[in-house]
């Protein structure tokens, strides 16, 4: 079996460079410390830890994803993009980011059903009602933010209380990022809507540009970033207490769960064969063209590496010089 080329070890010089930074997916360009060019890569993140192996396509899915939802909120929440010249990058405007992640929650799933399950009724300082069974709906939304963790190390649950009094963020720009949040959450569950789907919880990520200005960065709605329920059955499901019919990267943490990894210490990572590469590509795809509602277009693999280089060169040559 011959698997499409991926892009994992990023490294790149583009003209004007001034600093680089890699994250676990994604790897950040600064060009005269004025403009970011983020290139989506294929590593697969689960539990904080990258696979030792890339999916082809991801990154352009993810890439694409967000570059598509960036647009269809810009009239709600300004964003720091400006163009994408690949399937895999993303160039906009360089932001000091803050250094949380503002999760919100529509449904009881995922960290906040295992924190409920073992107990605990309040997560990052928001209470959570008693009476509720794993994927309920919340009665209105919660914001549970986590502190933003380096590569390789665990995110935190932290709450607005802690974020204000740490100084990590000032109340009046924890302010906006929560009204901000809200309503991307609102405006992204209308879009998941008009596909079948339910936006169960989400992430976002904002920054400020060199003029003051809040804006949101890095991906959005994306399978990675998000969780997706098909709306069709979903509520039957909760009756008969099934599993809800999911569209996220869940599926890559509970075949790793099955593979006895989450993650901690002493635990050994999993081989992933080339057919589990494959399908977990092919689900990557799927995922795609239900939540965008556009087919998917595989782009040239033969020399990635090259693809971008030349793609970024003749963007930048065409409005910068």
């Amino acid at each position: 079996m011959n698997l499409p080329n991926t892009i994992t070890d990023i490294d790149f010089n583009f003209p004007n460079q001034t600093n680089v930074y890699k994250g676990k997916v994604r790897q950040v360009y600064s060009i005269n410390d004025d403009l970011l060019v983020m290139v989506a890569s294929d590593r697969l993140s689960a539990f904080d830890v990258v696979m030792p192996r890339g999916i082809p396509y991801k990154g352009q899915i993810l890439n694409q994803i967000a570059t598509q939802m960036m647009q269809a909120t810009e009239d709600l929440v300004p964003n720091w993009l400006l163009a994408s010249p690949d399937p895999n990058v993303a160039i906009g405007y360089q932001c000091e980011p803050f250094k949380v992640e503002m999760v919100i929650r529509g449904y009881m799933s995922g960290h906040a059903a295992r924190e409920y399950k073992a107990g605990r009724r309040v997560l990052c300082g928001v209470p959570m009602p008693d009476g509720m069974k794993e994927n309920d709906k919340f009665p209105e939304p919660i914001i549970t933010p986590a502190t933003k963790a380096e590569m390789g190390d665990h995110d935190e649950d932290i709450s607005r209380e802690d974020i204000i009094s740490r100084g990590i963020v000032s109340e009046h720009d924890y302010e906006i990022l929560e009204k901000y949040t809200r309503d991307l959450y609102k405006r992204g569950s209308q879009l998941a809507k008009k596909r079948g789907l339910i936006l169960v919880d989400t992430k976002y990520e904002f920054g400020k540009t060199k003029d003051g200005k809040i804006v949101l960065i890095d991906e959005i709605h994306t399978p990675d970033s998000s969780r997706y329920f098909y709306a069709e059955g979903y509520q039957e499901r909760q009756d008969k207490n099934e599993p809800q019919k999911q569209l996220s990267k869940e599926f890559v943490r509970q075949w790793l769960i099955s593979h006895d990894f989450q993650g901690l210490e002493g635990q050994t990572l999993p081989e992933m064969d080339d057919d589990y590469i494959l399908s977990v590509s092919e689900r990557y795809i799927e995922l795609y063209e239900k939540i965008t509602g556009k087919e998917f277009e595989k782009s040239d693999t033969s020399d990635i590496k090259n693809r971008i280089e030349s793609n970024v060169q003749d963007w930048f040559e065409a409005n910068f010089m």
